[in-house]
């Protein structure tokens, strides 16, 4: 029996983008070595993602201190030249004001389980975006109180903690098949997939394309077939 859904936070809940993502984007193309914007989420998000994975235990920092590192790899690999305080304060800001997903939304409101959010971002962060449209999760759960990213095994099993429930009680759904897919089942948690763009033809698991998939009419929670 289900007594609780785990979900993931970028991609699955908010956009990956918004006003301030795009004027960072703009930024970067405007004032560096690469200009367009293709270049610079593969430079960003590569780099971003080795960092997370080096990231662990005695060596974690904050996902705020990550961009502070990024951002003079940008000036010294990209050249890129720019105020680095106002770009740092964009991603905070971004952080904040993400634009949600409305199946996201639509879940997180009719959901009769109880919800809880697995992030690498910090908790201030994600209680304002989530604040800011009515969003109330059971709870959330970060790289930061665990020291170690998703798809480290630690995120999950804090998540396990909090929630009170064993690993057969939960479902985790993102849209990562490395950190949420790979990463739930190392922790022995049932992986939902959510594939909004079709890319996973081939999964393994369970897959969606939208969150309201998981949902009976009257917001039960309802597992999907592979």
């Amino acid at each position: 029996m289900r007594k609780a859904v785990f979900m993931d936070y970028n991609g699955t809940i908010i956009r990956e983008g918004g006003r301030e993502m795009e004027e960072i984007i703009s930024r970067i193309c405007r004032h560096s070595d690469i200009h367009t914007v293709p270049e610079v989420l593969e430079y960003w998000y590569s780099r971003l993602g080795a960092m997370e994975r080096k990231c662990y235990g005695e060596n974690f920092i904050s996902e705020d201190e990550i961009v502070t590192v990024l951002l003079e790899q940008c000036r010294e690999e990209i050249h890129l030249e720019e105020n680095m305080e106002e770009l740092h304060g964009l991603f905070r800001a971004y952080w904040g004001n993400a634009p949600v997903f409305e199946d996201a939304e639509e879940f997180l409101k009719k959901c009769t389980l109880p919800v809880y959010v697995l992030t690498n971002n910090s908790v201030p962060y994600v209680e304002r975006c989530l604040g800011r449209n009515g969003l109330r999760p059971a709870g959330i759960i970060t790289a930061d109180m665990t020291r170690a990213y998703k798809p480290h095994r630690e995120v999950f099993l804090e998540a396990l903690r909090v929630s009170g429930c064993g690993p057969d009680e939960v479902v985790h759904v993102g849209d990562s098949w490395d950190s949420d897919v790979k990463g739930a089942q190392s922790a022995g948690i049932t992986p939902v997939l959510l594939d909004r763009r079709g890319k996973y033809a081939e999964a393994d698991c369970a897959v969606v394309r939208s969150l309201t998939e998981l949902l009976s009419p009257s917001g039960e929670f309802q597992f999907p077939e592979k």
